[in-house]
């Protein structure tokens, strides 16, 4: 029992970045979240949205694919805006 706990943990750990949240950044610079990483097929990125929903936009609208925690959050930050 005392081997099984940490195996369980780390087994939840390891899955936990399987689930990991998205934004893709349009041209425009509209911002929209995706769960699990994009991919690209047949010109356009194709991604699940928070509901599960299978969802494309055009690869020639998107200018940044990253990890939410990585993404720009605008004029304001890139310029050191107001906190």
């Amino acid at each position: 029992m005392k081997k099984f706990i940490p195996l369980l943990l780390l087994g939840l750990l390891m899955s936990s970045g399987c689930a990991r949240r998205y934004t893709i950044v349009t041209n425009n610079g509209s911002h929209i979240p995706a769960r699990g990483k994009p991919r690209l097929e047949n010109g356009a990125y194709v991604y699940k949205d928070y509901q599960g929903r299978r969802a494309t936009v055009p690869a020639g609208r998107v200018r940044e694919v990253s990890p939410s925690s990585m993404v720009d959050k605008g004029p304001s930050s890139q310029f050191g805006g107001s906190k």
